[in-house]
């Protein structure tokens, strides 16, 4: 069956995506002793997070400097600045530019990347204009904006970050953060998204960042690509400007995606059937894309597209990473023609989105730093529940906490994890929606929240066998 597969990528949007219909009921609460017990496979107790005062790193907390500096609460709006080099725009040839909520004492910098998939022809990017105009003019972008999650400045939602320096940079350059072309006769769309970052981290140079002790790098979604291709230009544009040692990081959200074999594959006869590799190709060429080039070397002409691939592109990266990745990621699901729904449940469905997780779960093995809940749900940190999914007894905020501590001073390697404050975080189980504190699921006709084991009890799956399967991983 044929999947229109540029429609998906033109016509959602990443607000849409990150908000998914399976989301869990909203709250700031962050969870208690009873929620981490109740998650199947928690074996660490976490350990209460001390009063925060700039950092969420202990041995910065004890600072001298920081601690004579008065707890201020941040304002919660970021305003919006656009670039100061005009030349570099968005789509349209509108002003790029970036949010910025400072804590001037605060020499931590949050820098985030939005997401929203991309377009990767003339006609693709007609109809994402019409559709999507925000994510590729900035004609229509507010004066300020809230953050939510590890954006939020409440304390009680983010209990790590929420006195930061929070820069957020809009996208609307549709080429996932990694082009050059600038709109000219010949090129009715400028895709300049990897120049926007250099130039924002320009304009931040006089805004404190060349007084920054820590910078992190943070995307969702189409984001999070472009933390992959851009961390380490970022690394080294800091080191020039910033007058003292910066540590550099990246957190990629939902952007760990593999190179799979599509459940229905679709020949590219025309640019409204193109299977999502050749979308990205024909992209790449389109925006003048570039790739971190210890990678794009290791590829043989027209394949370097690879580097966009997490697991292909992570081992050439000298900048520490933390990935958060659903193992059962919709977007992921959407991209191998693997369309989850209530009357549409097979057996085929079922083993296809038992192997995408498998394939998931194996691609992150070896990575230091990581937080992979076995769950239906597409972007994590920017949700304001951030703090109820958790994995081995840890939710991502407290991941992140214990990776940054655990980062040696040369911001190089990785030091041994803190008792009770782990980092390497990934659902033993293997079925979808096995993690207890999973966002639910929910009836698209009643409106209702409903089991993933209701699903299978319902459709065409072998649900004794399967049920009891759930039954006994969850006790394990």
């Amino acid at each position: 069956m044929k999947i229109l597969w540029p429609f998906l990528f033109v016509m959602a949007l990443e607000g849409a995506m990150s908000q998914n219909k399976r989301n869990v009921k909203q709250t700031t609460r962050p969870p208690d002793r009873k929620d981490t017990e109740h998650a199947s496979n928690a074996k660490e107790v976490v350990p209460a997070a001390p009063p925060q005062v700039d950092s969420a790193m202990a041995p910065q907390q004890a600072s001298p400097v920081l601690s004579q500096q008065p707890i201020q609460r941040p304002a919660d709006n970021m305003k919006l600045l656009f670039l100061k080099n005009t030349l570099v725009t968005c789509n349209d040839g509108t002003a790029a530019g970036f949010y910025l909520r400072e804590t001037k004492w605060s020499k931590r910098w949050l820098i985030f990347l939005e997401g929203g998939l991309f377009c990767f022809s003339k006609d693709t990017c007609d109809m994402r204009y019409k559709s999507s105009r925000k994510l590729m003019s900035s004609s229509e972008w507010s004066q300020t904006r809230k953050g939510s999650g590890i954006l939020s400045a409440q304390q009680e939602e983010n209990p790590y970050w929420w006195n930061a320096n929070v820069v957020y940079v809009p996208y609307c350059s549709s080429d996932m953060w990694s082009g050059t072309l600038a709109k000219s006769g010949q090129a009715e769309y400028a895709f300049m998204g990897s120049l926007i970052i250099q130039e924002v981290i320009k304009d931040l140079a006089p805004k404190g960042i060349k007084h920054a002790k820590i910078v992190m790098l943070a995307g969702i979604s189409a984001g999070g690509f472009g933390v992959l291709l851009n961390i380490d230009r970022v690394a080294a544009a800091l080191e020039e400007i910033v007058a003292e040692s910066v540590q550099v990081r990246g957190v990629v959200d939902s952007g760990w995606f593999l190179d799979l074999k599509p459940l229905n594959p679709s020949q590219c006869v025309d640019a409204l059937y193109c299977s999502p590799i050749e979308t990205i190709k024909k992209g790449l060429r389109l925006w003048s894309g570039i790739l971190p080039d210890t990678c794009r070397q290791q590829f043989k002409k027209n394949n370097e597209w690879q580097c966009l691939m997490g697991d292909k592109l992570h081992p050439f990266l000298k900048t520490p990473i933390f990935v958060v990745q659903w193992l059962f990621d919709e977007e992921q699901l959407k991209l191998e023609n693997i369309h989850f729904g209530f009357q549409s449940l097979s057996e085929r469905l079922w083993n296809s989105m038992q192997t995408l997780g498998r394939e998931i779960k194996n691609s992150l093995g070896d990575l230091p730093a990581v937080f992979a809940p076995a769950c239906f749900s597409h972007v994590l940190i920017t949700k304001s529940n951030w703090l109820q999914i958790v994995v081995k007894g840890h939710s991502v905020a407290r991941a992140l906490q214990c990776w940054e501590r655990s980062l040696s001073e040369n911001n190089k390697t990785v030091k041994a994890p803190i008792r009770g404050c782990s980092f390497h975080l990934i659902d033993n189980c293997q079925w979808p929606q096995c993690n207890p504190t999973c966002p639910p699921l929910q009836d698209p006709i009643t409106g209702k929240e409903i089991s993933f084991r209701q699903v299978l009890q319902k459709k065409d799956v072998d649900y004794p066998r399967k049920g009891s399967e759930l039954q006994a991983d969850n006790s394990g």
